[in-house]
């Protein structure tokens, strides 16, 4: 054979021969899925747009703060007196529910007066109210380091006025968060 057809016979049969030697592609099956329903995916709070954790926050917010309110809720006295009155042992009630949540709350109950009375007479009836609400509290259980007192007597009125409305809302006891306000749990 002419060296010029060899020549021309090697390109014909060359593409085909190394065609042949070529591995063909394997072709891998995919791995059957199991089909997934709305009702087997879990949820999180980003599948409903975050609502849901959204409003247990909200309520969770709401529950602390009227905790706070009852902490801070102010009792009453009748005048010349350090006697309870019940509703004062009401709210002292409502109180205890929150003090026994939260062991490491601490608070100062504030005694006050109106302005009749000499001042050595209304430190001294304004401390005797304080006293009296924190006996209230340690005897139903809350330890009384996590109690302090103080007397402003008549220094601090809650009323301005020389009538009764004025002095019935300055015969007070008020309470002060000290420590443990920032971990608040509600009850």
């Amino acid at each position: 054979m002419p060296r010029l057809s060899r020549v021309a016979v090697l390109l014909l049969v060359l593409p085909f021969a190394a065609g042949a030697c070529k591995k063909k592609p394997v072709a891998v099956e995919p791995e059957p899925q199991m089909p997934v329903t709305p009702a087997a995916q879990p949820t999180t709070p980003a599948d409903d747009g975050g609502a849901a954790a959204a409003a247990a926050a909200e309520a969770a917010r709401r529950a602390i703060e009227m905790a706070r309110s009852v902490l801070l809720q102010t009792i009453y006295f009748d005048y010349d007196s350090d006697e309870l009155r019940s509703d004062s042992r009401a709210v002292l009630d409502d109180k205890l529910r929150v003090l026994n949540a939260n062991p490491s709350l601490r608070v100062r109950i504030d005694g006050h007066t109106d302005e009749r009375g000499t001042d050595q007479y209304n430190l001294a009836l304004g401390r005797r109210r304080a006293d009296q609400a924190k006996r209230y509290l340690i005897d139903r259980g809350i330890d009384a380091s996590r109690i302090e007192t103080t007397s402003y007597g008549r220094e601090r009125p809650a009323a301005q006025g020389s009538n009764e409305d004025a002095w019935s809302q300055n015969r007070r006891g008020e309470f002060q968060i000290v420590a443990g306000g920032a971990e608040l749990r509600a009850p």
